[in-house]
């Protein structure tokens, strides 16, 4: 049996394809067993008409609240455009070391860049994003190798250069990290 429960929870319309295979990722990496939940919230709460942007500190925290008993992790996936007021936009963000992340596809797509849209990008673009916010919950800082899911992000491009696992260095830290939980 796995040790680990992770919940997903999407906000808005994604495609079962890119949930699978977020999922599968996920228990990969993981080696958890993933549930996902739909949810549903006033995201006019959550809006800064200022920035025309969403608020990813006070989504974080509702994200929180919705914690499943018995669910190790949780993560929110949206499809807004996200911010923290010390940054102009992030993917996602997650509590270092807790139980709650989130992350937004807003961002992802070719087409937010004037590219041609490309749905297999978007959805590794995501798959990544998803692990490496993750990873922050289990007390993973960002890493310094190249292709580590772990490597800090500015630019869609640099999630790109960037594989869906952790390294070896960041593997052996996750399973330290288990361990002295367990």
């Amino acid at each position: 049996m796995n040790a680990q429960v992770i919940t997903i929870i999407t906000f808005g319309h994604f495609e079962k394809g890119i949930l699978e295979r977020i999922s599968g990722t996920v228990v990969h990496e993981f080696d958890c067993t993933v549930l996902i939940k739909e949810a549903r919230v006033d995201f006019s709460e959550f809006y800064d008409p200022a920035r025309r942007q969403y608020n990813g500190d006070k989504l974080l925290r509702e994200v929180a609240a919705m914690q499943i008993p018995g669910s190790g992790k949780t993560i929110g996936l949206f499809t807004v455009d996200l911010f923290i007021p010390i940054l102009t936009y992030i993917f996602g963000q997650a509590q270092l070391g807790g139980h709650t992340a989130i992350a937004s596809l807003f961002r992802l797509s070719n087409e937010s860049y004037g590219l041609p849209k490309a749905e297999q990008t978007l959805t590794e673009r995501f798959t990544k994003e998803v692990i490496h916010e993750l990873g922050h919950t289990f007390g993973l800082i960002h890493c310094h190798t190249p292709t580590c899911v772990m490597r800090s992000s500015t630019y869609a491009e640099d999630i790109d250069q960037k594989e869906e696992r952790l390294c070896v260095k960041c593997r052996t830290e996750l399973l330290k990290a288990r361990s002295s939980t367990l």
